[in-house]
């Protein structure tokens, strides 16, 4: 099948890639022309923008957008009159699923079928493959199994699940039709702030691990630090390199984000090329909103959300006003984290 993929960065790239390894054509369309130029020297069709992308597809058109969420209703306001009914435009980024039915429809006035598809992968999708959420009308989704399947990484990515048997469904292969419109979408919303969840208790659970020498680090009382409690049963200095590399291996908690840990810890156990600021694209954000309009209770994964915007330095003012009420009313003197007053 011939598509055009709109947007070649990091994921459309890979993808592309991918699916020229399938025997797919792929038409190359990015703003940046050095990045149409590189899908090219790989076997890509390449296309000076959106116009001659689409006049490069043979009917029914098939066009896939891995562009940012902010960016989809403005690819979609110049892509919508180039297609004509029975062409398919699919979003691949992380939308908002509530934003997935009114494109739907939008698209619809012009006998046009619009399928959003969450893509789980990142740079090592190319090898691996993508995991992928598809919501949209079952005839349109259908139109998309060969390039779904060509995407999600088959059937050899895990053992198979005891008591499945008979030909392998596509959830085995690594796809899913999720639902209509906006389907694919929330659930590629909830899998990524499970991800967040996940790699808080990583993070959280190895930073426990690093600091229990607490005691030998133990410096003279003072007022103002609370002192720790049997100092003499904090003084392990344990290896956490080696502990994420010995838990990859038959313990419960193995993973491949336990995989990716024991890889950056191998490459620089102090991690100090980081400065420990962690983005968050929107989707533990709408998870959160969900939770709430649903009344799920998900303390964990909101907690996480709020540990990125910690992690960004977003919550420093409401520590310089804890601060500043108990320099207020006791006169206590601000401490750094090592204990020094501060200047």
């Amino acid at each position: 099948m011939r598509i055009a993929m709109v947007g070649c960065g990091r994921m459309g790239a890979g993808m592309t890639r991918r699916l020229l390894r399938a025997g797919h054509e792929v038409v190359a369309c990015d703003p940046d022309p050095k990045a149409v130029t590189a899908l090219v020297a790989d076997g890509a069709i390449g296309s000076t923008g959106l116009a001659d992308a689409v006049d490069r597809l043979e009917v029914p058109r098939v066009v896939w957008m891995m562009v940012p969420a902010a960016l989809v209703d403005t690819v979609l306001e110049e892509l919508a009159p180039l297609l004509a009914s029975g062409d398919v435009a699919v979003d691949g980024g992380n939308s908002h699923y509530w934003d997935d039915p009114p494109r739907a429809r939008a698209l619809a006035t012009r006998g046009v079928h619009y399928v959003d598809c969450g893509v789980s992968g990142g740079v090592w999708g190319l090898e691996e493959g993508y995991g992928l959420m598809a919501g949209g009308e079952r005839e349109a989704v259908a139109r998309l199994e060969s390039i779904l399947r060509a995407l999600a990484p088959g059937t050899g990515a895990a053992a198979r699940t005891p008591g499945r048997e008979g030909e392998p469904a596509p959830e085995e292969e690594g796809w899913l039709h999720c639902g209509p419109s906006g389907a694919g979408h929330l659930v590629k919303m909830v899998h990524n702030g499970i991800e967040y969840g996940l790699m808080a208790a990583y993070a959280e659970g190895l930073s426990l691990l690093r600091n229990v020498n607490a005691g030998a680090r133990e410096g003279g009382a003072d007022a103002e630090t609370a002192p720790l409690r049997a100092p003499d049963r904090y003084r392990y200095e344990i290896d956490v390199a080696k502990v994420a590399e010995a838990w990859r291996r038959g313990t419960v908690v193995r993973s491949w984000l336990l995989d990716l840990t024991a890889a950056a810890l191998h490459a620089d156990a102090e991690l100090a090329h980081l400065a420990g600021s962690v983005a968050d694209s929107g989707e533990g954000r709408w998870t959160a909103l969900a939770a709430i309009d649903t009344g799920t209770p998900t303390p964990v994964l909101t907690t996480a959300l709020y540990e990125r915007f910690s992690s960004r330095g977003e919550g420093l003012f409401a520590s310089r006003l804890l601060s500043a009420m108990r320099e207020q009313f006791g006169g206590h003197v601000e401490r750094t984290g090592g204990g020094e007053q501060a200047p």
